[in-house]
């Protein structure tokens, strides 16, 4: 007997976009901005060298796909510092939704109903979307129907203003729908 493998798929790598600078440039004319952000128009490789040295500064090229090029006279170190505190912050800003889950069975008790009502409530409240599931066993799965009404009328009870991210439907062990806040 094979055993299966379960290939799930490996997560993109995050391609980091290298700055060329100084000698890595490979344009010949280049459109210079210097430091105090002054456009000098379209130089040669050479001579927005030279201007860079003169300033003692690096010659970045930052935006390569333009024709020509657009290069900026500037720190190199302190450009991808800045580059970097700007990442974390857009970082930071970021708002990460959890999926919750409520299990619900055929024949739960009212007062468990109500508990997993507030439970639902509370998630939903907080931000979180809300995955509820009814689970279904052995004889149970012959009544489909009272299931679908069963959980039609759990998410009915939810007090707290709500919209369907996914409809109620059919999964391998009963009926699920996917809540979120309005």
């Amino acid at each position: 007997m094979r055993r299966r493998r379960h290939n799930r798929p490996k997560p993109k790598a995050q391609v980091k976009v290298r700055l060329r600078l100084n000698e890595q440039i490979l344009a010949s004319e280049v459109v210079v901005i210097d430091q105090n952000g002054e456009n000098h128009g379209t130089l040669s490789l050479a001579d927005a060298l030279a201007l860079a040295k003169e300033n003692e500064m690096d010659l970045v090229e930052v935006s390569p796909l333009a024709v020509p090029p657009v290069c900026k006279v500037t720190d190199f170190g302190k450009l991808q510092y800045r580059q970097a505190k700007q990442e974390q912050q857009q970082k930071a800003k970021q708002k990460k939704v959890e999926t919750k889950g409520i299990r619900i069975g055929f024949r739960t008790d009212t007062h468990d109903l109500l508990f997993k009502k507030t439970q639902a409530e509370k998630f939903l409240s907080k931000g979180n979307k809300v995955r509820v599931e009814i689970i279904l066993r052995g004889r149970e799965k012959a009544m489909q129907e009272k299931a679908k009404e069963n959980l039609r009328q759990f998410l009915q009870s939810i007090s707290i203003p709500h919209r369907f991210e996914e409809e109620m439907k059919r999964g391998p062990m009963g009926w699920n729908a996917l809540i979120v806040l309005e």
